[in-house]
């Protein structure tokens, strides 16, 4: 095991003395796999836990499953969320659902309290919530969408010599450049294969998605094109609301999609450069995630002015006890370092 090179990204004080350091990289990468700028290990091997969702949705997309099952580009989006399990995303995975012929008990993905909720806002006494609420659950419709189009079995999709898995696994090795035996295999929090790479490699996927490219850089990709527009159109359908990532794409006004991942991991495609952005937070701190995010496309001199919007909560915030009391502050202290 080869421990990253880290770095301290982001400070949080506490009466101006600090508290705590939250180490972590940064790989910023074109289409064409060059390492245009860094922070700390751009290379470090990372789990691209939920930020791989857009790829593990390209072999539906690619047969046309959502035309054949008649997905809305809502629905489309929804297969590539980690959504809040609010009411439009319940509505949204229970219609494709219904489209493919299947049951909420096909699903393989568990069930959790859903995202919108938290320790300020409880659900109302005798909430009842199913696998429809778990985050993953359109990513899982997709599964299923694409066995009941193969004819393939709904009961063995996560297992991974499934042949869904397998173009996955296919995918993803092709999209980071890299073969299938580099990446890390492991198992996600909803139970699919996940998969690890370096970080610039998830930095690379995450470009060749903004891009539309193939990647020979050579034609575009229109199945690339079609889920980033998708969920570029769609940001409350990936997220939810009162997320950042979806702050983050309103306010690129659809140039930008943002994908957190579970344990520290964030990606940006950025349609209009064609690149790709990946961060990775060693203790998995959201606050620092995000916090880390913004500066970073400041850095990279976006049209990002987070005062006054939705991702004021996430820069460099004021952090309060629980009577409001504000006690510290979160402090972005990355420095790219360009090549």
């Amino acid at each position: 095991m080869t421990l990253p090179s880290h770095v301290p990204l982001v400070i949080a004080t506490r009466n101006s003395h600090v508290e705590r350091i939250h180490w972590g990289s940064v790989a910023v990468v074109d289409a064409d796999g060059a390492l245009l700028a860094h922070a700390g290990d751009p290379h470090a091997s990372v789990f691209s836990r939920s930020t791989l969702k857009p790829f593990q949705a390209l072999a539906f997309v690619r047969d046309h499953g959502p035309e054949h099952f008649g997905f809305t580009e809502a629905e489309l989006a929804l297969t590539c969320a980690s959504h809040g399990g609010e009411p439009m995303h319940v509505d949204a995975v229970t219609s494709m659902l219904d489209k493919i012929g299947a049951a909420e008990s096909d699903l393989r993905c568990g069930v959790h309290m859903p995202d919108s909720y938290n320790e300020a806002n409880l659900p109302p006494r005798g909430s009842v919530f199913d696998q429809r609420h778990h985050n993953c659950s359109g990513k899982h419709t997709g599964f299923l969408g694409y066995c009941c189009m193969h004819g393939y079995l709904r009961e063995q999709y996560l297992e991974r010599d499934h042949p869904l898995q397998r173009q996955i696994a296919d995918d993803v090795a092709t999209l980071a450049g890299l073969r299938e035996h580099e990446l890390w295999s492991g198992i996600d929090g909803c139970s699919a294969p996940n998969y690890g790479m370096p970080l610039s490699r998830l930095a690379l996927m995450w470009a060749r998605l903004a891009a539309g490219v193939s990647p020979s850089g050579a034609s575009t990709d229109a199945a690339l094109k079609r889920i980033f527009t998708a969920m570029a159109a769609h940001p409350e359908m990936v997220s939810g609301t009162g997320r950042c990532d979806l702050a983050l794409a309103n306010a690129s006004r659809g140039d930008w999609v943002a994908k957190v991942g579970a344990d520290g991991v964030h990606t940006i495609g950025i349609r209009s450069s064609g690149i790709g952005v990946a961060v990775k937070i060693a203790d998995g701190d959201f606050g620092a995630v995000y916090a880390t995010t913004i500066a970073v496309l400041k850095q990279l001199g976006l049209p990002i002015e987070p005062e006054g919007t939705p991702l004021a909560k996430w820069a460099d915030p004021v952090l309060h006890n629980v009577r409001g009391t504000a006690v510290g502050r979160l402090e972005a202290k990355v420095r790219l370092t360009w090549v």
